[in-house]
C-alpha cells in the first residue's frame, strides 16, 4: 500500500471555539457549506466515539458515498474520523484552535488512501488543485455562515 496523501486547509472565523465546533459538528447541516455534499448520522448520536456518518458527494445521482466512523471526540476542539468507504479511505481531522479576540482557526485535514491504486497516484497531481479549491471554497462558506449566525452555535 502506498503512503496516504496529506491535505490540510484552514479558515479563520470571527467566532469563539465552542460556536465553531458546534457548527461543524452539526453533520446534517454540512450540506449548507460543503460543496455538493449531504451528511447524515447513520449510527449512534453523531457526538461520540463509534458514531457513524455517511456523506454523499456529487451532483444528482452521480457521485460517491463516503462512510466514516468517529474515532476521537474532544469537544469543543477536535473530531477525528476514519473513512471506511469504497472510494474514500484514510483519516480526517476537524480541529478548532482559539485565537486572540474571540476568533478561531478551523483546520480541516485528511490523510487519504487514493483509490484506483497506481492510476490514482498518477492522477492525484491533476485532481489535487480542484479538490483543494472545493474544500477552500467550502471552508470560506462555513466561516461566513458561522459569523452570520446562520448555523447552529
Amino acid at each position: 500500500m502506498s503512503k496516504p496523501v496529506h491535505v490540510a486547509l484552514d479558515v479563520v472565523i470571527n467566532a469563539p471555539v465552542s460556536a465553531v465546533f458546534t457548527a461543524f459538528s452539526q453533520w446534517s447541516e454540512q450540506g449548507r457549506w460543503m460543496l455538493g455534499t449531504h451528511v447524515e448520522v447513520t449510527k449512534g448520536d453523531g457526538a461520540s466515539i463509534g458514531s457513524e456518518l455517511s456523506a454523499f458527494t456529487g451532483l444528482g445521482p452521480a457521485g460517491f458515498l463516503d462512510t466514516m466512523t468517529i474515532t476521537r471526540w474532544d469537544a469543543p476542539y477536535r473530531v477525528d474520523v476514519l473513512h471506511t468507504g469504497k472510494v474514500v479511505r484514510g483519516t480526517g481531522i476537524m480541529e478548532v484552535v482559539a485565537l486572540p479576540g474571540g476568533r478561531s482557526r478551523f483546520i480541516w485535514s485528511e490523510d487519504l488512501d487514493l483509490p484506483l491504486g497506481r492510476l490514482g497516484r498518477l492522477g492525484w497531481p491533476l485532481a489535487r488543485p480542484a479538490f483543494l479549491s472545493g474544500v477552500r471554497r467550502s471552508l470560506v462558506a462555513f466561516g461566513r455562515l458561522v459569523e452570520g449566525g446562520v448555523l447552529p452555535r
